[in-house]
């Protein structure tokens, strides 16, 4: 296993991300600005990005995973309630889901579809108390963590014993014409069909964004490692299409050696 050092030095900020921000302070308050200002336009520009598939997909992966009725989980970096949609359907009523976000912005959209608890907050700094849900899922927004050791130690204080994470994202397809297809797909194409079709936020500047953060997205080691050092044990990353990846870990059970 790498040492602490070696894994941070794996999960600093990559270089490209300068232009948006300098340092933790300013990243929170620039990405909470983005997402604010695009949270009214967000789901038709995702409809865009993933070309209707989204609902199907997030809802099989947690199935798939093992999310099922009566279960409490937490969804973090809910956003618009993508993924929470997905996962209340599934949970149903005897079930527990938490929404948690850092946008007043998002969660004021995800308030207009859901009925679910929402905090206010960071993957970082869960306010919930130890051993307090099942299940955590993240949807496409772990290149958005600032300081991925803290917030999987927090994701493994908050799990009960048995419980698992689900941490859907996207990756940089290995091909240089597959890259430049996807990127110029989710810079350009994205926010002009967002707008034609009557969106009422621009989401071009968050998209931009998006692609940055694809381009210069963690290989899946560092990842696992990080993982690993929180106390996660089973953890895997299976790839759907080629670039949807799940990091997949479970939090082993109480007196587990």
């Amino acid at each position: 296993m790498p040492t602490p050092e070696a894994r941070q030095a794996a999960l600093k900020a990559d270089p490209r991300l300068d232009a948006y921000f300098s340092d933790e302070v300013e990243r929170r308050r620039v990405t909470r600005e983005m997402f604010d200002e695009a949270a009214a336009g967000y789901d038709e520009a995702e409809r865009w990005t993933g070309l209707g598939t989204g609902p199907w997909y997030r809802r099989e992966v947690l199935r798939r995973i093992g999310l099922r009725p009566g279960m409490h989980i937490l969804d973090v970096a809910a956003g618009t309630g993508l993924v929470t949609v997905a996962a209340q359907g599934l949970v149903g009523r005897e079930g527990r889901v938490i929404a948690l976000d850092p946008s007043p912005g998002m969660l004021g959209e995800l308030k207009k579809k859901l009925s679910v608890e929402t905090l206010e907050g960071y993957a970082e700094d869960i306010p919930l108390p130890d051993a307090s849900v099942d299940f955590i899922s993240m949807g496409y927004a772990l290149r958005h963590v600032g300081d991925l050791d803290r917030a999987f130690a927090e994701y493994f204080r908050v799990l009960r014993p048995g419980g698992q994470v689900c941490l859907m994202e996207i990756s940089r397809p290995g091909s240089s014409i597959g890259r430049v297809l996807l990127f110029g797909y989710i810079r350009g194409v994205v926010p002009v069909l967002s707008r034609i079709a009557g969106s009422r936020a621009d989401v071009g500047r968050l998209w931009e964004y998006y692609g940055d953060t694809i381009d210069a997205a963690l290989e899946p080691e560092p990842i696992m490692s990080s993982l690993r050092a929180a106390g996660f044990s089973d953890e895997r990353c299976p790839v759907t299409f080629g670039i949807f990846r799940e990091y997949l870990a479970r939090k082993p059970e109480a007196g587990a050696v």
